[in-house]
């Protein structure tokens, strides 16, 4: 665990940036017992901040919600899912922000999300300019309200 981890976790997780080219790859079976303690958790997810990518890989859709609910609740940052099948839906339910991409595997996580898009590369769009419209808009009604 890189140093000054413990610190960060008592400070709740704010403002850690990452500092190397780490990435962490970790399968269900690993994930399944990193989440069953609660300490294992916190390394886990301390030492996850660092890292500039963390691939999980071959998990349950339970798990990739608990993994969506550490990253939002430690943190304490809005969180983003994408997916595209019915094993997505948890994660997109849990997440403050669902994406659905409608494809092959039917169209559960299309009707469970927030927002749906036809292809992944539609995503940029999405996110870019039509959350910059979003953002916008509420800040000038919220400035419209203090006005009134």
């Amino acid at each position: 665990m890189p140093a000054g981890a413990g610190a960060d976790a008592k400070k709740g997780f704010k403002g850690v940036m990452p500092k190397n080219n780490l990435s962490i790859v970790i399968d269900g079976p690993t994930l399944d017992v990193v989440l069953g303690d609660k300490e294992t958790e916190l390394q886990f997810f301390s030492f996850a901040l660092y890292a500039k990518s963390v691939v999980c890989c071959r998990v349950s859709p339970k798990q990739k919600a608990l993994v969506v609910r550490l990253a939002k609740y430690k943190k304490g940052s809005i969180s983003l899912s994408i997916g595209d099948g019915a094993n997505d839906v948890p994660m997109i339910m849990e997440a403050n922000v669902g994406v659905g991409i409608r494809g092959k595997e039917g169209t559960q996580a299309v009707r469970s999300a927030d927002y749906a898009i036809s292809q992944f590369r539609f995503l940029e769009t999405l996110i870019l300019v039509h959350g910059r419209y979003g953002y916008r808009r509420i800040s000038w009604i919220v400035c419209y309200y203090f006005y009134k």
